[in-house]
């Protein structure tokens, strides 16, 4: 009887109790004392829940937090035990848990919301070290991808920091902020900005930037505008340099890059600086503070 009882238990709400009593042959009566009266009071039943809430805790935990009650019901049945959805879904709700594909989409976009745009297309700061953009370009050669990480100084527009990778990988991003930020050591108060790619986006990379006290600012998603200085800089790399080039070997290509890098530093006027090449404006800025 218990078992028809446990049974008629997990199904009820789901189905008319007339039907469920009569297809278990178990009176009404019966049904109603063991399930509104006695449920409190009944210990046997307080174990089983209790027993069932462990196993769900257990399934829900093994699926990485993604089984809803459905899924859950299901694995619970596998194993043998005897659960309704209703009741799976119930004690779910009594213990605070839920699939997290309910809350997936909310939390990205919490998540894209706390990316901020501090920048907000002012590409013209006061100094350099204030604001640096970075990107990264992918650039095919013999079938094979390679992808360069650029950091610019948004004041005088300079490389301050770059490196090509086989994989466009956190790694390539954060090894590159590293070599520009023990060549330039910047005083506190830096800002980086970039696009809401992985690299840029995940925790070890934004954890980085935490500890160093450098403050990240990133592009609305699907507005290249927002970090437009790196497009033009890419652009003119690809069209001034790359494109023009028949690489015969991949050192080729890096010593490319690498006289490339020199030239637009040291060597090529730009036109927000007045038609000065980055050296010479961050030149003449140090020469300003020195007679002040």
């Amino acid at each position: 009887m218990k078992e028809k009882l446990y049974a008629l238990e997990d199904l009820y709400g789901q189905h008319s109790v007339h039907i469920l009593c009569e297809a278990l042959d178990v009176s009404r009566g019966t049904f109603y004392n063991h399930v509104l009266r006695n449920k409190k009071q009944n210990t046997v039943y307080v174990q089983r829940k209790e027993e069932l809430r462990e196993k769900i805790q257990k399934i829900y935990d093994d699926s990485n937090q993604i089984f809803g009650a459905g899924k859950i019901m299901a694995v619970l049945k596998e194993q043998g035990v005897k659960a309704g959805e209703k009741t799976v879904r119930l004690l779910m709700r009594d213990m605070g848990i839920k699939s997290i594909r309910q809350e997936a989409k909310s939390l990205y976009d919490k998540e894209k919301k706390r990316n901020r745009n501090l920048l907000q297309q002012q590409f013209n700061p006061l100094r350099p070290n204030q604001v640096w953009v970075s990107d990264i370009t992918m650039f095919r050669l013999k079938e094979k991808n390679f992808y360069i990480c650029v950091i610019l100084d948004l004041y005088s527009r300079a490389v301050v920091g770059y490196k090509i990778g086989i994989k466009n990988s956190t790694q390539l991003t954060k090894s590159t902020f590293k070599t520009a930020y023990i060549n330039r050591q910047p005083q506190s108060g830096l800002m980086f900005h970039s696009d809401n790619g992985g690299n840029y986006c995940c925790r070890t990379f934004q954890t980085y930037l935490l500890k160093l006290n450098v403050e990240q600012s990133f592009s609305r998603p699907y507005v290249p505008y927002d970090n437009s200085v790196m497009e033009s800089f890419f652009a003119s790399m690809k069209r001034e340099e790359l494109y023009r080039r028949k690489f015969k070997s991949e050192n080729e290509f890096y010593k490319s890059v690498d006289e490339y890098i020199v030239f637009y530093n040291e060597k090529r006027p730009h036109y927000q600086n007045s038609y000065r090449t980055p050296l010479k404006k961050e030149q003449d800025y140090y020469a300003s503070i020195e007679q002040q």
